[in-house]
């Protein structure tokens, strides 16, 4: 993997992460973004060390997920089994779709594949195989539709 796929893969999971926290404690977007600037992305942790990542691809994901919020959980709505919503979705599992949908449905620099792919490896670093697979079965049926006319 190259130096520009390590930061974007590394944007990713801090997106995801940031994403995870905004939801849990309702953080703003601004102090959101600060914090993992200044705190989190390129940082040591307890003996962790978190990757140095795309920070503008980062901002993107973290600010465009929650700038298109709705049109978003509706795209992953449209795409749960019966009986399922939003709610019962783990938390993280949402901010995996969310960060994936936002990406597909306003990146298309990006390919599918790239797309998925990714968020299937961030969500098997939190989850079995079967939730990995949920995660690459949902956002690859909303790239395919977001991305039909492209």
């Amino acid at each position: 993997m190259n130096k520009r796929s390590q930061s974007r893969s590394a944007a990713r999971l801090a997106a995801v992460q940031a994403l995870y926290q905004h939801e849990m404690e309702g953080t703003p977007v601004a102090k959101l973004i600060h914090e993992f600037h200044m705190h989190r992305i390129g940082a040591t942790i307890e003996d962790a060390e978190y990757a140095d990542a795309d920070v503008e691809f980062f901002d993107d994901i973290v600010k465009g997920t929650l700038a298109r919020s709705a049109e978003i959980d509706a795209a992953i709505v449209a795409r749960l089994a019966s009986g399922w919503s939003m709610e019962r979705l783990d938390r993280t599992m949402k901010a995996i779709l969310r960060a994936g949908s936002y990406e597909l449905m306003a990146r298309s620099d990006v390919p599918i594949g790239a797309v998925v792919s990714e968020y299937v490896d961030v969500a098997k670093a939190f989850f079995d195989a079967r939730e990995a697979g949920f995660a690459n079965g949902l956002l690859d049926a909303i790239g395919k539709n977001v991305r039909k006319s492209a």
